[in-house]
């Protein structure tokens, strides 16, 4: 009797019986367990534990995984077929701009293998890091025709205690990233745009989530816990009135973004480059004319500055004054007057040894400002490019994009591609995060993405604010990308700002940017002390190394000790 139980206890447990494949970092400190049914279909799950001395820990439970096309389901139906051998991933490569300029992307890779019920194949890949995980969801069959993926079960699941500096999304990223224990808000969409900040169940181990590798063949996705405030589903962005696509339309193979998971102390999040390490390699076969640099910036003191010719020769003379390389001519530009048009403002800029930047609208969005639709075609695009190319111009700034959709990516990327062609630096403004394209398109300097500066000119919100934002900034948005914040600021925009000066001071250095733009009016740095202003005169925008002090998010201004790349 006893030896038939037993026979029926394993067959009962053969039929219930998970399958469990794990990958470590090469340190073996971080440890992804991924399990699935292994006699019938049902869902994957993965986990990550955390080595806290000589013991793992749980900092990511069991979350779902999945993706589901128009035409297929890859979610609750997947069988395991099979995984590869640990192989690992070892790359070294520069960076013209960002927080680091000798760069490793060092990490063991897996690839576990499914069937759908259909008998249809679905990869999921796994890269482990010291300092993070990665993951992507690949197609491999072939298809001549479009397929629509539309979602994905993708959900990082979190313990109720866990500490979280989340921003509500918004198309442009510029919001705060406020502190929350409970992850609700009175936001009813309960939406949340990347990065997102964690600190683990009481661990001292933290995870910054975001995504990276963005492609022409994807869309840029968010996070939403609407279901459940502990659990974080990846969650693609809605149709558009002008483009009423959900999801990605592509033909197959395909690959997902990589979903990126920083994980460690507060240092490893701030120092990663995990971001660019899982990044496509540069495109580009000449880089020689990338010159990182600080930039004269008129805007934040005279929001319709660029109109007026004298203002904007104002600003290329506190250029040549603070030894900066550049000057940026913001909106209106199309419209100067005063003394004189734009080919005289850039004229006047190359006598004084003074690069220009150009502002535009992308032509998707808030189309008021001008100009507004000189990029949004290829051949409106060679044609700009080609007579600020022509004219002496070395950098563009795009502002006022569409959302997240796959058509707003493919415009960031062509933008990109277009402008090495003529030469031409890119700085995108009201526009999506940082999601790897330096490493990709190492002509994008920097990106906004971020409630900077320039909202003293809109709202008296960040006066209060900016303090706590200031800190919490280089634990979050930054980490991901260069910023374009517009920083250092000691006069009043429209609105009074209430850092001290040292404050103001230090985000020269805290906030990374491949153009930093000095906001302020000229008189405000020619007035200052000697030291300061010898400082701003000389500090670098691009870094050999950035390694983390001290800091915690919104309470303390974060310690960053930073060294010079040099011969830039």
């Amino acid at each position: 009797m006893k030896c038939i139980s037993l026979i029926v206890c394993l067959f009962i447990s053969s039929i219930f019986s998970i399958n469990a494949q794990e990958i470590l970092s090469p340190n073996k400190k971080i440890k992804v367990i991924v399990t699935a049914d292994n006699t019938s279909f049902g869902q994957v799950y993965f986990k990550i534990l955390y080595k806290n001395k000589t013991e793992y820990v749980e900092v990511l439970p069991n979350s779902p995984m999945g993706i589901t096309r128009e035409d297929q389901q890859f979610t609750d139906n997947l069988k395991f077929i099979g995984e590869s051998q640990s192989k690992e991933v070892n790359q070294k490569y520069e960076m013209i701009s960002g927080k680091r300029k000798l760069c490793t992307n060092l990490g063991n890779e897996k690839t576990f293998q499914y069937v759908n019920s259909n008998n249809k194949p679905l990869n999921i890949v796994f890269r482990v890091y010291n300092d993070g995980v990665a993951f992507r969801y690949e197609f491999t069959d072939k298809t001549n025709s479009l397929v629509n993926v539309i979602d994905e079960t993708t959900t990082y699941v979190f313990p109720s205690n866990t500490n979280r500096w989340l921003q509500e999304f918004i198309d442009s990223y510029e919001g705060f990233f406020p502190f929350s224990d409970s992850g609700k808000t009175d936001n009813k969409k309960q939406e949340w745009g990347f990065p997102a900040l964690f600190k683990v169940n009481n661990n001292p181990v933290w995870m910054l989530i975001s995504e990276a590798n963005i492609t022409a063949n994807n869309c840029a996705a968010r996070l939403s816990n609407l279901k459940n405030p502990n659990e974080y589903k990846v969650t693609y962005p809605s149709p558009r009135d002008d483009f009423k696509q959900t999801g990605v339309k592509t033909t197959l193979p395909w690959n997902s973004q990589w979903h990126t998971l920083i994980i460690g102390e507060l240092s490893d999040v701030v120092e990663s480059t995990l971001i660019t390490d899982v990044s496509e390699p540069n495109q580009l076969k000449e880089t020689n004319w990338i010159k990182p640099g600080a930039v004269s910036w008129n805007y934040w003191a005279n929001n319709h500055g660029s109109k007026d010719y004298k203002k904007v020769a104002e600003y290329t003379d506190l250029a040549v004054v603070m030894k900066w390389p550049y000057t940026l001519i913001d909106w209106e530009w199309d419209v100067m007057s005063n003394g004189g048009n734009l080919v005289d403002a850039v004229n006047y800029a190359k006598s004084k040894g003074i690069k220009t930047l150009m502002w535009y609208n992308s032509g998707t969005s808030w189309l008021e400002p001008t100009p507004n639709d000189r990029m949004l075609t290829a051949e409106k695009r060679a044609k700009e490019l080609a007579w600020l190319k022509e004219i002496g111009v070395y950098g563009i700034k795009v502002d006022f994009f569409n959302g997240d959709q796959q058509d707003m990516m493919k415009y960031y990327i062509d933008i990109l591609k277009d402008a090495a062609k003529y030469q031409i630096m890119v700085n995108f403004h009201g526009a999506t995060a940082p999601r790897g394209w330096a490493r990709t398109y190492p002509n994008l300097m920097t990106t906004e993405a971020v409630y900077g500066a320039e909202w003293y000119n809109n709202k008296p919100t960040l006066t209060n604010k900016a303090a706590a934002h200031n800190a919490t900034l280089p634990f979050t948005r930054n980490v991901i990308g260069s910023m374009d914040y517009t920083p250092v600021t000691f006069s009043n925009s429209q609105h009074p700002h209430i850092t001290s000066y040292a404050h103001e001071l230090a985000l020269s250095v805290v906030f990374e940017s491949g153009f930093q733009h000095f906001a302020d009016r000229p008189e405000a740095y020619n007035n200052l002390p000697k030291e300061p202003k010898e400082f701003l005169k000389n500090v670098p925008v691009t870094w050999d190394e950035t390694k983390l002090l001290d800091g915690y998010p919104e309470r303390k201004l974060l310690w960053l000790e930073k060294k010079e790349i040099k011969g830039i």
